[in-house]
């Protein structure tokens, strides 16, 4: 929080608001929470180029789903980061909700850009299922025939639709013939994948007293959280590009190639980046990085959630801390459990 100040004098409002998705700012600050009791004043969204404003008129029922999407793409990062030196930290109060960290075409970029989009079409696509949304519902194709003692029913969630609403909403900004918006449409796209890649078939049993007389099955979203797991494996194995320069009938235009062809080379599927990440260990306004000081970490690790590697060498410091916890509980027939109060003591190590 405390180097907002700082940000923003280095970076500019302006400068920040071109290289961003100002849009993401929906999900965080009261603009998210009015979302859901307020009528949506799509002129008011921030950072919304013309294809996405004429986007939320024309679709404004989907618009909560859209901000709602960001914001668990937003949490399953912080998760998934939880114990790393960059820890997918927001700021509040600032448009660009990252800071500067996004301004570069890193590894992390990838990620974020790629779990956001992912999180606007699981929300939108979960939306439709549940009848959240009016203007979509249920898969009643690509099914095909049914398995052996079971047939179709329920609602299949239409990830497609989902796909579309985050392809044309988030990618919307990204028609610039420059390198950067090459890797946001394919992180994106990539992150979007990842549910077609998870989805799985969902039974539920018909019958007297659960006899299973008749089974029906469709197509559901997993949690969330099994699409963070997949994107961060994607993170791991992110594939270096170098920038390369086309003339074409309409000016130059910048791609991207594998920079090792030793490699394979990436998938539609995998994410990719183009520019190295600071170490995150030392504050930096310039970079965003807020160094990893006071983070608490791990003493018996050997990764990089350890005191070594994400104290990145400064050492650490350990405190005890009491903590009031449930415990001796007793199972009452019928039916109840009751428990004590007990007090534990834990070391905490936090970074120097």
């Amino acid at each position: 929080m405390i180097y907002l100040g700082c940000f923003l004098l280095l970076c500019g409002l302006t400068h920040v608001m071109a290289s961003y998705p100002i849009w993401w700012s929906l999900a965080v600050g009261h603009q998210y929470s009015s979302m859901g009791t307020q009528p949506i004043l799509c002129g008011s969204i921030p950072g919304l180029v013309p294809k996405q404003l004429r986007f939320c008129r024309n679709y404004v029922e989907i618009m909560p789903s859209v901000a709602e999407g960001v914001k668990i793409g937003i949490q399953e990062c912080q998760h998934q980061f939880r114990g790393r030196r960059w820890n997918c930290t927001t700021i509040s109060d600032n448009l660009a909700i990252f800071g500067p960290v996004l301004d570069k075409a890193t590894r992390e970029s990838a990620f974020v850009h790629a779990i956001a989009s992912a999180g606007v079409a699981f929300a939108v696509t979960r939306a439709c299922a549940d009848g959240s949304a009016t203007i979509c519902g249920c898969d009643t194709r690509h099914k095909g025939p049914p398995g052996e003692g079971w047939k179709w029913g329920g609602c299949s969630e239409d990830v497609e639709f989902g796909s579309m609403v985050s392809r044309e909403f988030a990618d919307a900004r990204e028609n610039r013939p420059d390198a950067r918006s090459a890797m946001n449409r394919h992180n994106n796209e990539a992150g979007r994948m990842s549910l077609n890649a998870n989805m799985f078939l969902k039974c539920k049993c018909h019958g007297l007293s659960g006899s299973c007389e008749v089974k029906t099955c469709w197509w559901s979203q997993h949690d969330f959280r099994v699409i963070g797991d997949y994107m961060k494996d994607k993170y791991d194995s992110a594939s270096e590009m170098v920038v390369e320069k086309h003339k074409e009938s309409r000016g130059w235009v910048e791609t991207l190639r594998p920079k090792y062809n030793y490699f394979k080379p990436p998938t539609e599927r995998d994410l990719v980046y183009y520019e190295s990440s600071p170490n995150f260990c030392d504050p930096n306004p310039e970079t965003g990085s807020f160094g990893t000081r006071d983070r608490i970490c791990n003493l018996t690790s050997h990764g990089i959630d350890g005191c070594d590697l994400l104290c990145c060498g400064r050492g650490h410091n350990t405190r005890t801390e009491k903590r009031k916890e449930k415990c001796h509980c007793i199972f009452h027939w019928c039916c109840y459990v009751s428990c004590q109060e007990c007090v534990r003591v834990y070391d905490v190590h936090t970074c120097k």
